[in-house]
């Protein structure tokens, strides 16, 4: 299958774009810690069926490092992406984990420039603060384990505690989105542990789906048997889930 390549310049930073495939355009954004790379098994699988572009973020994969890491300047990457690429018509815009939450901002500041969403275990309206005080060591050991690029530990650990205040008002976002929405969710976001922080995180997770669900019952909301590694381990189920979609 062909694919093109090109960079785009924004604010200091060179984003690499990789597009192919044909049909109806899909725009796939990478989580916090991934790569358009990582999610290759899910862009060819959508290729049988799409044009899909895919892209990392600052400081991921092929992109250039930056001298911010904030949820806007990631928002801004995804901006720039969309609009340098001319697509003949609006996209539906797939995001996984922070993917999902820049997705859900994006198209509900720009309406007109998306087709809809799926949201692939991010963007979730939690009821409460998904990191309490107790999560707070164990998260800091977590984002250690997460720096190996251009991002530090400590960069990587105050975006996920920003996530987390981003997720607490999101509902907010959804409710000026007059677009198709699709969730694909992990019912085991923290592991299927019945000790420790897994099982509050959990019941967490499904309740934010439900809770919007409750305010919009338009969002069509799946769930997988899965861990946050879903779009690794289980692309054929979300591709499969994304393509009966799109094509009903």
């Amino acid at each position: 299958m062909t694919t093109t390549t090109l960079a785009v310049q924004h604010d200091g930073v060179t984003i690499p774009v990789s597009r192919g495939g044909r049909g109806r355009p899909l725009v796939l954004c990478p989580g916090l810690s991934s790569t358009q790379a990582d999610l290759g098994e899910l862009t060819e699988l959508l290729r049988r069926d799409h044009h899909v572009v895919t892209f990392d973020l600052r400081g991921h994969g092929l992109a250039s490092a930056a001298d911010r890491y904030t949820f806007d300047a990631f928002l801004g990457d995804l901006g720039a992406v969309l609009g340098e690429l001319a697509l003949p018509t609006p996209p539906v815009l797939v995001g996984y984990s922070l993917g999902a939450d820049l997705a859900v901002h994006h198209a509900a500041a720009h309406p007109d420039t998306v087709a809809g969403l799926v949201l692939v275990d991010g963007a979730n309206p939690l009821p409460e603060p998904f990191l309490t005080d107790e999560d707070l060591a164990w998260f800091r050991e977590l984002a250690r384990e997460q720096a190996t690029g251009p991002l530090t530990a400590d960069e990587i650990f105050d975006l996920g505690v920003e996530i987390d205040a981003v997720r607490a008002r999101i509902l907010d976002r959804y409710l000026r989105i007059d677009r198709p929405i699709t969730m694909i969710m992990s019912t085991a976001i923290a592991g299927d542990s019945d000790a420790g922080r897994a099982p509050r995180h959990n019941r967490l997770w499904r309740a934010g789906v439900n809770r919007l669900v409750a305010e919009r019952p338009d969002v069509a909301a799946h769930w997988l048997d899965a861990d946050h590694r879903l779009v690794f381990t289980h692309a054929p189920e979300i591709a499969r889930i994304i393509r009966r979609v799109l094509l009903c």
